[in-house]
C-alpha cells in the first residue's frame, strides 16, 4: 500500500470520457490510477431494451447504484429490479446480467474493486468506435481481463419478459 494518499481527483457532473460498449454506453469517472488501484468508477447509460449478457468476473467485485430508470439484475439465482437509489453487489465468480427493465432510458453507477477492469471498457469502446469487433479478438480481450461469458438457462425468460434486444 502506498504511504501517500492518492491525488485529489475532481470530476464535474457530466464530465468523463464516454464511449459505446455495444448494448450500453460507458462514462469513465475514476480510474484505478486515481485511487492507487483500490477502485474505479464508471457510469452506464442503458437504452430501452438493452441487455448486458450473462458474465462473471474472476478478479473484481462490482457494486451498482441505479440513478435513473429501472434496471434489472440477475446474479446467481437472485433477480431484482431496482429504481433510482437502489444498490446491488455482484460478487466475482458469480454469473450476472443487467438490463433496462423499464420503458425509459436508465443509468447506473458502477464501482469496481479492485480497479483495472475499467481498461477492459476502454479497450472495447476503442474497438467499437473503429468498426465491427472480430469475435475472436473480443474473446481474447475478455480472457485477458478474466471475464467469462455464459448462456444460463434463465436468460431466455428474462429476454422475453422484458422485451430485450440481445447482442
Amino acid at each position: 500500500m502506498p504511504s501517500e494518499p492518492p491525488p485529489l481527483t475532481v470530476v464535474q457532473p457530466g464530465a468523463g470520457q464516454t464511449g459505446e460498449l455495444g448494448s450500453i454506453g460507458v462514462q469513465f469517472k475514476l480510474w484505478g490510477e486515481d485511487t492507487h488501484g483500490s477502485v474505479s468508477v464508471v457510469e452506464h447509460p442503458f437504452p430501452v431494451g438493452a441487455l448486458v449478457p450473462p458474465h462473471l468476473h474472476t478478479r473484481e467485485d462490482e457494486y451498482s447504484i441505479v440513478t435513473e430508470g429501472e434496471i434489472g439484475f440477475r446474479s446467481g439465482d437472485r433477480e431484482v429490479v431496482l429504481g433510482p437509489g437502489g444498490y446491488i453487489t455482484k460478487p466475482r465468480g458469480e454469473f450476472h446480467a443487467m438490463w433496462n427493465a423499464g420503458s425509459t432510458p436508465a443509468r447506473m453507477i458502477e464501482i469496481i474493486s479492485p480497479a483495472g477492469f475499467e481498461h477492459f471498457f476502454r479497450e472495447v469502446t476503442e474497438r467499437v468506435a473503429a468498426g465491427a469487433v472480430d469475435p475472436a479478438e473480443g474473446a481474447a480481450l475478455a480472457e485477458r481481463y478474466g471475464l467469462q461469458f455464459g448462456q444460463p438457462d434463465w436468460l431466455p425468460s428474462i429476454i422475453e419478459r422484458y422485451g430485450l434486444t440481445p447482442l
